[in-house]
């Protein structure tokens, strides 16, 4: 859309073959601290020659990546999709031109990850409201899960139950053998979902499916804002189409999932007829996140819904690669190198396009990866071996991380550092005063989270590595287990250290764009994209090539151990 720029008709074996492909250039030794003499100059001669593939690193190179992979043909990459299968293809290829080892499935790029797909099929779904009949997709839509839902009604607001602030919408009502009416996806007002660990959902804190789920109630009437009523004809497409998919292998459950559906303003009218609201004041609650009084409906109003769901399994992949290190005991060591390459898809338009190409997020990331392992594969090959992997399903909820750490096609036990790119291609110009780009790093700048955190050596050598190099400004606000936003567990690198592997997630911040369609390739700085890659390269040389693996010498702090 707009100034993007298009790839059809463009070969992706013509892509791939940008920038001509260098000699490798002999591997040497380096340590955590510098040494004298001979240690001394090898160090040097290491440092030279990973310079010198760092180079090879180019913001022409990143740039002529990412419009290819932030395309509108790769209609957002969403997991799954084919946009985003497109992509793990254009990887492999590139991986394979360059010579890069195969470390997924079956000697292939490609870890595959089977995923449970639910779509609503219309002809079986129906609704019904005091005899009054409902279709699906003028009188309502649904969600992917199957079942059907009689009973008594309550509404409870915004259906969150958070003890640590003392919310509870659900004070004074039985839901349970209920059908639960609550307001679309809303946390309540002053409840930040950043705030809340998925790991205590269930327990701690409770959103209407999980309270519904774990409480008994029948299903679920979701009162929609005006976002989703302005489109209701995307929503159902989706449904119809897309589906809800979960991965198959650890899928959470809180009990039994409810049959849910998203009530028109017609069915609106009719669930609230005679009651103590109505539903023009339930619309206009859900909208202003404003709920009111939670109270049970008249016992005398019969509602009925019947969601049929079609289940099939589709598959997408984490797409993995090895530069093979040449020491030959280092080799079996690996230092991880990883982005997650999808993103939210095709959503609500917003001025017309309903594309989120995710430039920055994780675009960015997707393509430094894949310029390290260029550089790596074609310039240098240090002591230890280069594992990268590209990770789909971070925006579902960290799908690819964790299932490579449980599934890990290499040993777990053998990755000594893993390095997270997530975002590194925005910059805040002078004179920006858009406070959505409060946060935003400078062209010279990036956030640095959780290098520190588990290993002090780590810490040291990346601030090192930095400081001889290009000496980036690295930014440590969110380097802080008790960060509101919590960063540190919204990307991959989470799964790693909870695993035990020290990491170092490098971000620019969230701007004007995130999870826009408007995050597009031509906002993109890429030159500072070519500094923090090539920042990375060398950190990453630097690790492989080190006498010993950084040292584990701090406990994961309690506030990160569970999500």
């Amino acid at each position: 859309m707009g100034n993007r720029r298009h790839w059809r008709g463009f070969g992706l074996v013509g892509l791939v073959l940008i920038g001509a492909l260098a000699l490798p250039l002999p591997a040497s030794r380096a340590q955590f601290n510098g040494g004298t003499g001979a240690a001394a100059t090898t160090n040097a001669a290491s440092a030279n020659g990973a310079r010198r593939a760092a180079e090879q690193i180019t913001a022409k190179e990143l740039k002529e990546y990412l419009q290819f992979v932030a395309s509108d043909e790769m209609e957002g990459r969403d997991t799954p999709s084919r946009g985003l299968d497109l992509t793990a293809k254009f990887i492999a290829l590139n991986l394979s031109l360059w010579g890069v080892k195969p470390a997924g499935d079956d000697n292939t790029y490609f870890q595959r990850i089977a995923l449970r797909r639910s779509k609503v099929n219309p002809e079986g779904t129906s609704a019904e409201i005091d005899g009054q009949k409902f279709t699906f997709g003028s009188g309502f839509l649904a969600a992917g899960i199957g079942g059907t839902a009689s009973g008594p009604l309550v509404y409870a607001g915004h259906g969150w139950v958070v003890k640590s602030k003392n919310i509870n919408a659900y004070a004074g009502l039985d839901v349970k053998d209920k059908i639960i009416v609550t307001f679309a996806g809303r946390s309540p007002k002053g409840v930040s979902l950043s705030e809340l660990g998925e790991a205590r959902r269930g327990e701690d804190w409770f959103d209407p499916a999980t309270y519904a789920q774990t409480a008994g109630a029948r299903g679920i009437i979701v009162i929609p804002d005006s976002v989703r009523l302005n489109n209701w004809e995307t929503l159902r497409q989706n449904s119809v189409k897309f589906g809800r998919p979960v991965v198959e292998r650890f899928q959470k459950q809180y009990g039994t999932p409810v049959p849910t559906i998203t009530a028109s303003r017609e069915m609106i009218e009719a669930l609230f007829r005679g009651e103590s609201m109505t539903g023009a004041d339930a619309l206009e609650r859900a909208a202003k996140n404003d709920p009111g009084q939670s109270f049970a409906f008249s016992p005398n109003k019969r509602v009925s819904f019947t969601v049929s769901a079609e289940t099939e399994t589709v598959y997408t992949q984490n797409v993995v690669g090895v530069v093979e290190g040449s020491d030959p005991t280092l080799k079996n060591e690996y230092v991880a190198i990883g982005a997650h390459y999808d993103h939210v898809g095709v959503g609500n338009p917003v001025n017309g396009d309903a594309i989120y190409n995710g430039a920055d997020d994780d675009g960015s990331g997707t393509v430094s990866v894949l310029a390290i392992a260029h550089a790596f594969a074609a310039h240098t090959h240090p002591r230890r071996s280069i594992l990268f992997v590209w990770h789909a399903g971070e925006e579902k909820g960290l799908w690819g991380s964790r299932y490579f750490t449980e599934q890990p096609t290499v040993p777990l036990d053998k990755i000594i550092t893993q390095l997270n790119i997530d975002m590194i291609g925005r910059s805040k110009k002078a004179g920006d005063t858009n406070p959505r780009n409060k946060e935003l790093t400078g062209p010279n700048e990036i956030y640095v989270i959780g290098s520190k955190m588990m290993s002090t050596e780590l810490g040291l050598l990346s601030e090192r590595v930095n400081a001889s190099y290009l000496n980036l400004s690295f930014n440590y606000k969110y380097d802080d287990p008790k960060d509101p936003n919590r960063f540190f567990f919204r990307s991959d690198h989470f799964n790693y250290a909870q695993k035990g592997i020290p990491i170092i997630f490098y971000f620019d911040g969230v701007h004007e764009d995130y999870h826009r369609p408007s995050d597009s390739p031509d906002k993109i700085d890429y030159e500072k994209m070519q500094k923090v890659a090539r920042t990375v390269f060398m950190t990453a040389a630097e690790l492989a090539n080190a006498d010993r693996r950084p040292q584990v010498d701090k406990a994961l702090p309690s506030e990160l151990t569970s999500r």
